[in-house]
């Protein structure tokens, strides 16, 4: 019996320990997982969001060159209109007429030209930076989870190596339980 409750003694001070370890290791685990997982969801949610805007300014472009080509349209219709109006009216002063609204026509056309190519260009500039931003940020965010893929790793390498220990002190158990007997057999032939 003393033998027994001696082995219990031993088995509850070196595995009892080990195995509170190796839960509180796990529930350590679980907590970083669900950090992980709340952090991509944080992520997917901001890329989400970064496509909607991306959505609501390529929208805004559209409009805005909706509203320069109707712009241009009723620009067009009216210089129409006043051209018959005035081919009508003065017929003898047409030609100059032709001149002057076809030099504002090209002015009017030029200066839309180059407003439209500096929006252009100030969108494509925003958006590449904002290209730029999320690639960073999705940088940063791959190599933390590198990071923590590593720091797991090597905490399974650690319990890995408790497994090990544990397998050998069966071993240990095993070769004590054969010289228990051994002594219980000399015991027995000096008596």
């Amino acid at each position: 019996m003393e033998i027994q409750e001696a082995i219990r003694a031993i088995f509850q001070e070196l595995i009892v320990p080990e195995l509170i370890q190796m839960k509180s290791d796990q529930t350590e685990i679980r907590v970083q997982l669900i950090g992980v997982n709340k952090r991509l969801d944080d992520v997917n949610a901001h890329l989400v969001d970064q496509s909607r805007r991306i959505d609501e300014t390529n929208n805004r472009i559209d409009a805005v060159r909706e509203q320069l080509s109707q712009r241009i349209d009723t620009v067009r219709e009216e210089l129409n209109q006043d051209i018959e109006t005035v081919r009508e009216e003065l017929n003898q002063r047409m030609d100059a007429v032709r001149g002057q609204l076809t030099q504002r026509i090209e002015a009017v056309r030029e200066e839309l030209t180059q407003r439209i190519e500096g929006v252009r260009e100030e969108l494509t500039q925003r958006m590449d930076t904002v290209r730029q931003e999320l690639t960073l940020r999705m940088d940063g965010l791959h190599t933390d989870l590198i990071h923590r893929s590593d720091r797991t790793h090597s905490r399974l390498d650690r319990i890995w190596e408790a497994i090990v220990r544990r397998e050998e002190y069966e071993e240990f158990k095993k070769r004590l339980v054969s010289l228990e007997k051994d002594v219980e057999e000399l015991k027995r032939k000096v008596a």
